[in-house]
Formats: C-alpha cells, structure tokens, sequence
C-alpha cells in the first residue's frame, strides 16, 4: 500500500498503468485529475482521505470499493495533513483578530468542548490527525540524530536560565544534531530558539529583543507577535545547507502552553500521551533535562523506563539533569533515579550536572 501525498505522485501512479488499489490518498485535491479517476474501476481499497473531491467522484469511488474519508468543516485544522505546521500557520489572524482568534486556539477549544469531547467522529478525526502528524514528523526528520531537551514552561525570557538553555540549544545543533522540545514557551522555547540560530552572534541579539516581553502571561498575542517577528529575521539568514535545526512537538491537551515558533517544524498533538512518547522515543543522541516540574517530572520517569528495562548489549544514550540543587533538593528525583540505575545499564548513562556545557559535552561525547 502506497501513500500519495503530492499530486505529482498520483500522475505517476495513474500513469503507469498500474492498479490503483490500496493506495492512500492523503489531504489531495483531486478535482483537476477527476476525469482520469472517473475511468478507473481497479479502485478497491483506496482510501481518500480528505481532499477536494465532487460529489460524483465520490461516489464512483465508494461504488468501486475505494473507501472516503469526510473532514468536519467546522474543525479548526485539517486533520488529515500530510506535513508538520508552520508557525505563522499556528498563529494565522494572530495581529488582525488575536490569539482566540489563531488555528491554536480554536483547535485548542475544539479539543477540550464538552459536547465534542466524546463524539465519535471527532474523536476519530483527532486520532487521524495525530496519526497523520507523527508521520509527517518521520518523513520530516528522516535519519537525523535527535537530542530531546525536557524543560519547564515558566522560564523567563530576560532570565539567565533562558539564555543558557538557548546557548545548550545553539551548542547542540551546531553540532549537527536536532533539537526537539515539547514545543512550549520557556526552557523549551529557549532551546528552539538556540538551535535554528545560525550563529552565537544571532543567539545573542535574539536574547536581547525577547526579553522585552519575558512571558506569555497576561498576553500570549504580544509573546507570539515579537516572537514571530524575531523567528522572520532569523530564517532570512542563509544557513550553509538545509538541515533540519530545530523541531517543536506540543500539545493541545496543555492550554496554559502556547506554542513556540522557533522551530524548522512544529508537531502538535491533541493526545499528550502519544505526542510525548513520539517525543522521547525519537531523542535517539539523549535527552538534556532542564529545570522543571511535574510536567518534567512525567517525562524523565517516562525515559527512565526503556533505560532500566535495555537489553545489556544495547548501546543507550545519555539522559543528562541538568541543576544539582534542582533535581536532588527541590525536586528531588535524582535519588530514586540513582538508585534504579545501580547494577543496571542505565547506571553508566545518567548524570547530574550544574552547568549546560558539561551537558552538552555529555551528549556530543556519547556520539564521539
């Protein structure tokens, strides 16, 4: 079974001659290759989903064993894309009629309404649209090194900790690897920001512009207008290649979390269970934890657990916490973590550091 997710793919598939049955046809306007369709029978077990499609063709379809798909038009995005979001596509109405007024927010409300929360059909579209974005998020990643950076929301922008986080961001990417956060304002907005920055000079004047709205609180509008002005000077910069830098991977299931735009590709999710297993299971150069809470929390046990249970031969990646006082003091998880990590494989990869750069040295050296 193929997937077709560019109309240039379905011309080579009608063309060649080929049995159109079992193809996937994902988010395709189909009405400029209506006729061709229209001749065809061997159309059994395709599933068109979503799309632009007459009245007529869907019906031949569904008379020749193809399988269609309907969108809700009163979804507030399209749950059947074929590519991760953009931020001024997250943020699209933002300057003329607010954030209530964004594709966020709305899909945000959409989730979380009381009448929809357990309509089937919804349901089922929310499904198809995780589902669609953790594809696209594998086919925009590809076979690159990513290393997860975990962090709390509530950093500020004109704090010191921000800065460091964008540093450790801008370190690791220079690197060579992908920085993929949960995609939220913060720690994990600071280490987007880092990483798509081309250079330590570009890190440094973003810093300074940001902090003149240091949160998202009382106004997520003003935070995404400066930011969205920031991130449009920074992608003009020409970059030596067109790597992957930078990724967000957010939820709607958070609603105090607005997305942050500093990011090559954003994934956002309405199930956080399957948003941030995608997350952790793809930070394949290791994980960087900074300050944090329970959200944070969630996450390290999360990683924690395919480390205590790897086979002994396996070659396992770094999960780094970065504050000593932080993680064995305040919140002090280092000790229970410590502890599982004795005798065990996991004991050689995780670490309690005070500063990002013995973090950032940790994980570049794993990969030396």
């Amino acid at each position: 079974m193929d997937e077709i997710e560019s109309l240039r793919d379905l011309d080579v598939a009608v063309a060649s001659g080929a049995p159109l049955s079992g193809l996937r046809l994902q988010d395709l306007d189909l009405t400029r290759h209506e006729d061709r369709l229209l001749a065809r029978t061997d159309l059994d077990g395709v599933v068109v989903l979503g799309g632009r499609l007459s009245p007529e063709l869907d019906e031949h379809l569904r008379l020749h064993g193809a399988l269609v798909f309907p969108t809700d038009p009163h979804a507030p995005v399209n749950p059947y894309r074929s590519s991760l979001y953009q931020p001024h596509e997250l943020y699209a109405g933002l300057t003329k009629y607010g954030y209530e007024q964004t594709p966020d927010a709305r899909a945000h409300s959409w989730s979380h309404e009381a009448d929809l929360h357990r309509d089937v059909f919804v349901t089922l579209l929310r499904a198809i649209h995780d589902d669609s974005v953790s594809d696209a998020l594998t086919e925009f990643v590809g076979d690159a090194p990513v290393v997860g950076v975990m962090g709390g929301h509530a950093l500020m922008r004109d704090s010191e900790a921000y800065a460091g986080a964008a540093r450790l961001g801008h370190q690791l990417a220079s690197a060579g690897l992908v920085v993929a956060t949960g995609g939220g304002p913060g720690a994990m907005e600071a280490a987007n920001l880092g990483a798509l920055c081309p250079s330590d000079a570009v890190v440094s004047e973003a810093l300074g512009r940001l902090a003149g709205i240091p949160t998202f609180r009382p106004s997520i509008a003003n935070w995404a207008r400066l930011a969205l002005d920031v991130y449009d000077d920074i992608v003009r910069i020409p970059l030596p290649d067109t790597a992957v830098r930078s990724i967000g991977i957010p939820t709607w299931f958070y609603g105090h979390e607005p997305p942050n735009v500093f990011c090559n590709g954003i994934a956002k999710y309405f199930s956080n269970a399957i948003r941030e297993d995608g997350l952790l299971a793809r930070s394949t150069a290791g994980l960087v934890v900074l300050h944090g809470a329970a959200g944070t929390v969630q996450e390290i046990f999360q990683s924690i657990t395919p480390l205590y249970y790897a086979d002994a031969a396996r070659t396992l990646a770094p999960l780094v916490l970065v504050g000593v006082d932080h993680w064995s003091r305040e919140v002090p998880v280092w000790n229970a973590i410590e502890a599982l990590g004795r005798e065990r494989g996991m004991g050689r990869v995780v670490h309690l550091v005070d500063t990002i750069d013995e973090a950032a040295e940790l994980v570049l050296s794993s990969r030396a």
